[in-house]
């Protein structure tokens, strides 16, 4: 009985490099991708993002600076800093909806964020953001999206905006309920924090 012999993991690339460009000659990215399957796709598109991500630096001062792309500044108000500081806090996600939770730690960040601002204009800024009726945190989370991009293409983008995730839940047998989350899917080995939160 023979054994196929052992090959290199640079000889398995490149004959895996060689059938996936069979399969899309013949037109079959269908088949591509049931090969891989989407787990193991996602962990390639997020390999692949971390090559063109910059690192983020938010300075003592609440400067968010993109090391990787010659320091460009991300320029935000004080409020945008303090929610975008809130989701970055929170990797696992946090529903809008669920926000009066946070209320403290936001108020915490955005005093943090506005050091010449009143106390009290910002306890009710923070009260118009994590109430679920009032549109604010939408308009705050596009104020951010649009300053990201403004700096780089929509894929890299995607990694640093605050946007949808969708996580199904289940209780007991017949309870079935989703989680919309908001989440920074940027890693967090990305961020670097000059000063303490």
């Amino acid at each position: 009985m023979s054994y196929p012999t052992q090959h290199s993991p640079e000889e398995i690339a490149e004959q895996l490099g060689r059938l996936a460009r069979q399969l899309l000659a013949a037109d079959r990215k269908d088949l591509l991708l049931q090969a891989l399957g989407t787990p193991l796709l996602e962990e390639l598109r997020i390999q692949a993002a971390r090559t063109k991500l910059s690192r983020l630096l938010i300075t003592r001062d609440y400067r968010f600076l993109l090391i990787d792309y010659d320091n460009r500044e991300i320029e935000l108000q004080p409020v945008h800093k303090a929610v975008y500081l809130l989701f970055l806090a929170h990797p696992e996600g946090i529903e809008f909806k669920r926000l009066a939770n946070y209320r403290e730690e936001l108020t915490h960040y955005y005093m943090s964020t506005a050091k010449l601002m009143d106390k009290e204009r910002i306890i009710e800024s923070v009260g118009h953001l994590v109430n679920p009726l009032d549109n604010a945190i939408n308009e705050k989370c596009s104020r951010i999206k649009k300053a990201f991009l403004s700096m780089m293409d929509d894929y890299a983008a995607s990694y640093y905006i605050i946007s949808g995730h969708t996580r199904k839940r289940i209780a007991g047998s017949a309870r079935i309920w989703y989680e919309r989350l908001k989440v920074i899917t940027l890693p967090r080995e990305l961020v670097i924090f000059q000063g303490a939160l």
